[in-house]
């Protein structure tokens, strides 16, 4: 198990593996978050919110929701609305992640604003 976390420790989240890669996209939110997605089942994942739940924000199709710390802010992880639509997947903010954990995975450029291909 790996732990991820925010900032104030108010969301945790239970990895069964560490990421053996996270992808850098550079869609219009993505950038703007500075995330690195590391994408998961959400089987393999367990969210723990101390004191209540993550705030969520939807935009464009409404097709996934990203999920962030209402303390602290940070983004933690996105999850599909219709998990039927995207295929039982998750992204979880591998920022959040210890750096020793960050550090062994591959970071994987995705052209996620115009040609939705990787760029590596």
């Amino acid at each position: 198990m790996v732990t991820a976390s925010c900032h104030c420790g108010r969301v945790s989240l239970e990895l069964e593996i560490a990421p053996e890669q996270v992808t850098n996209c550079n869609c219009s939110i993505c950038r703007r978050y500075g995330t690195l997605c590391a994408y998961y089942r959400p089987s393999q994942v367990r969210i723990t919110v101390r004191d209540g739940n993550t705030d969520t924000y939807m935009w464009g199709d409404k097709s996934i929701a990203f999920h962030r710390c209402p303390e602290c802010g940070c983004v933690t992880h996105w999850t599909a609305v219709d998990p039927a639509i995207d295929q039982d997947r998750m992204g979880v903010n591998a920022r959040m992640l210890p750096p020793e954990v960050l550090a062994k995975a591959r970071v994987r450029r995705f052209d996620g604003a115009d040609t939705w291909k990787f760029l590596d």
